[in-house]
């Protein structure tokens, strides 16, 4: 396959132009033809490796929830596929997004599947995204399947938005008190410091703690930046690894106040994948495998593996989900009621609508909460260093020497 840059213009004179991957110069022409483009100029690309172009950076969620949105209405109102995805790669602003649609166009013009043509980039659509679409096809319902999707992703998206939006406030508080306090200690405290130091007499103890301190800090301040640095990337380094990741889980499980809302996040993710797969006809152990991957928390990912062997020996899926706790009894009840009726999936998208209004409800009491809780912590921080800079003054009849 090589690249090649054309010059065209549509049914309606418009201009258009791009580049393609083709077989040939000759195929290139032909594939652009189908599209009802009539060719001016192809030539092939040159470039790094080849011709093709390198790839960098990320897609955004928010990209990928409109693409599939506008997808799924474009194929519900009888537009063909590919003619639907031309439309959508060459309106795409993202300079990331745009050559991932090209190739998925490409391949699906030269008669790839849509889900075969989607699967050649995992790190934009996940093998949840692709075993939906595939489904969508087996069953000729795709257009319905992206709609499910495309509502599956925009209620990920949103969850992801609130906690985002709750939890960016205390960082940035905490941040900025403590940016506050490393300027009084590098900065101001120094020259209290020597003023007192002509006063001869001993300062009071939390005044002189706090000079060492500021001595000790400025003394050693690039050895304590580059160690808590060496420390911040140990840590996400070994987050990184399976027991590293498997450890930090369950330490967030186990949380004072942010564990419970862990656990809720994950439960709603949970059943809402699963029901967005059950509902689009994946079979259930191609479920739980792709659930357990997408938890987002190697807890529930092993809790969901071993139900999947629990299934194949024979167990029902609520007998299976009951014996690990990390799955409510509620959860486990909703499903047992969804398999005596034949509605499990309709069970599970309810339990993820109750976590979510859950959550939604933990995280307006927290930032309730936080709100109060962080200004005292700003007041006692830059409250102490200043009471600690000023207590020499309020007793400068005992310290000076006359």
């Amino acid at each position: 396959m090589a690249n090649f840059t054309y010059q065209a213009r549509d049914t309606s004179g418009k201009p258009k132009g791009g580049d393609i991957e083709a077989e040939d110069q000759q195929a290139a022409a032909s594939m652009l033809m189908d599209r009802g483009l009539m060719v001016i100029s192809i030539r092939a690309s040159v470039g790094r490796k080849g011709g093709r172009k390198r790839r960098q950076g990320k897609v955004k969620s928010q990209d990928l929830v409109v693409f599939t949105r506008q997808l799924a209405t474009m194929m519900d109102a009888g537009l063909p596929l590919v003619q639907t995805l031309t439309a959508l790669e060459e309106q795409t602003e993202s300079p990331v997004f745009k050559p991932v649609l090209r190739d998925v166009t490409t391949k699906v013009e030269q008669g790839h599947s849509f889900s075969e043509a989607l699967s050649g980039h995992p790190k934009v659509f996940t093998k949840l995204y692709v075993s939906m679409v595939e489904a969508g096809e087996t069953g000729g319902l795709l257009a319905e399947i992206l709609d499910r999707l495309a509502s599956y992703l925009e209620s990920t998206a949103r969850l992801k938005k609130k906690v985002k939006s709750a939890m960016s406030y205390p960082v940035i508080v905490c941040f900025i008190a403590l940016s506050i306090a490393l300027f009084l200690i590098v900065k101001v405290i120094p020259i209290f410091a020597g003023i007192y130091k002509d006063f001869g007499a001993q300062l009071p103890t939390p005044t002189q703690i706090l000079i060492d301190i500021s001595d000790v800090i400025r003394a050693y301040f690039v050895l304590a930046i580059g160690a808590v640095g060496g420390v911040i990337f140990g840590f996400l380094k070994f987050k990184q690894t399976k027991r590293g990741m498997a450890i930090w889980d369950r330490a967030k499980l186990r949380m004072p106040v942010f564990g419970k809302l862990v656990h809720k996040i994950a439960i709603s993710r949970f059943s809402r994948t699963f029901a967005a797969l059950l509902r689009s006809g994946v079979p259930i152990l191609e479920t739980l495998r792709i659930v357990g991957q997408s938890a987002g928390n190697t807890v529930v990912e092993r809790a969901v593996e071993k139900t999947a062997a629990s299934i194949e020996r024979g167990d029902n899926l609520a007998v299976a989900l009951g014996q690990h706790p990390i799955f409510p009894p509620m959860l486990v009840r909703m499903v047992s009621a969804g398999e005596q009726t034949g509605k499990v999936d309709v069970m599970l998208e309810k339990i993820s609508d109750f976590y979510d209004e859950e959550i939604e409800a933990t995280l307006s009491g927290l930032t309730s909460l936080i709100e109060p809780l962080l200004i005292v912590f700003l007041g006692v921080v830059v409250g102490s260093i200043v009471i600690c800079m000023f207590l020499p003054i309020f007793k400068l009849n005992q310290i000076v020497q006359f």
